[in-house]
């Protein structure tokens, strides 16, 4: 199927006044999670301006706790995932005025425990998740050194495996997911040496199957989002050239919907987080519609580069291993 940049726009653009379906209202508790990957899907396609951020970055707003944290709409109890995507979409829109960033970093702060793992909330429940979103969080604030940053380090190496992945916690399987917010962590923190990165290269290339998607762990079905959590991990490593990019590009393509958007798969419905993350991963790789490629991604941050540079935080990826290391069994 062909690449349709303005129905993909239109897609996006017409989510948020579909008020009346059941989707909607079923997904009003991750509202601010949705608003980042719309947005960043727009930016991919050089369309933000379609949006209305004047009335996104209110209710935005309205959306922070006492405690500091954000809800993922409003009404709703402060999260860490939640957090990292208001703080996205404020720093998009370069619109941080007014916001309590001292209440977000204290926020933060309150759901380092002491192995150095982070809670997603009061609840308890830990995750690699909240800390890759902790380290994004505070290092978009410029405040990444007020947490503990060494002990995070080594609560995230307890949970590397034998195969070189990451689980989600120690003697967890590695999942590709978990594996990208573990990478990223340790990007943001600039200890990637801690990791064999031609082992874990090696298992994240070894996702991609005969459709020429990814999967997220072995004997699993290939999904549009491991698109963006494979080829990103990838990326910080500089070992993004070890897949086969003609494949994964073919297999996104497939599964654009006919009105606007990309599902998980070739058939299905499309949705807004699918369709961010198969942006992104077309963006990381290189693909052009009719000669334009769309607007690049950072893969540590899933952020603009030039947002980045505008808030001064620097690259951490690895450069490109341009071979692959001897005895090491081809990709696809």
């Amino acid at each position: 199927m062909a690449f349709d940049k303005d129905l993909h726009v239109k897609y996006i653009e017409s989510l948020d006044r579909q008020t009346d379906t059941f989707e909607y209202w079923v997904t009003e508790h991750i509202r601010i999670s949705g608003a980042y990957w719309g947005l960043s899907g727009l930016f991919l396609l050089g369309r933000e301006d379609v949006m209305d951020k004047e009335g996104i970055v209110t209710h935005v707003k309205k959306c922070q706790h006492e405690s500091g944290g954000f809800g993922g709409n409003v009404g709703h109890d402060p999260h860490m995932l939640y957090t990292l995507s208001a703080v996205q979409i404020l720093v998009l829109y370069d619109s941080m005025e007014g916001v309590d960033v001292d209440g977000i970093v204290n926020y933060i702060k309150g759901n380092q425990l002491p192995d150095g793992s982070f809670q997603g909330d009061e609840w308890g429940e830990v995750d690699h998740r909240f800390t890759y979103c902790a380290f994004n969080c505070l290092t978009l604030l410029g405040r990444l050194s007020d947490i503990d940053i060494e002990s995070t380090v080594q609560y995230v190496k307890k949970t590397l495996n034998w195969d070189g992945g990451f689980g989600v916690a120690p003697g967890h399987e590695s999942h590709s997911a978990y594996i990208f917010c573990c990478v990223g962590t340790l990007a943001i923190a600039e200890r990637l040496d801690e990791i064999n990165a031609d082992k874990l290269a090696w298992w994240l290339c070894e996702r991609q199957v005969p459709d020429g998607g990814l999967n997220g762990r072995p004997e699993k079905k290939s999904d549009v989002c491991y698109s963006w959590w494979v080829i990103s991990a990838m990326a910080m490593l500089g070992r993004l050239h070890w897949i086969d990019k003609a494949s994964l590009i073919s297999f996104i393509l497939k599964c654009q919907d006919t009105q606007g958007g990309i599902g998980d798969k070739p058939g299905n419905m499309a949705d807004v987080f699918h369709t961010f993350f198969g942006l992104a991963g077309l963006s990381l790789l290189g693909f052009e519609n009719d000669g334009v490629p769309l607007n690049p991604i950072e893969p540590i941050f899933a952020m603009p580069p030039a947002v980045l540079d505008r808030i001064g935080v620097k690259q951490r990826t690895a450069p490109q291993r341009t071979t692959v290391p001897k005895g090491t069994p081809g990709c696809l």
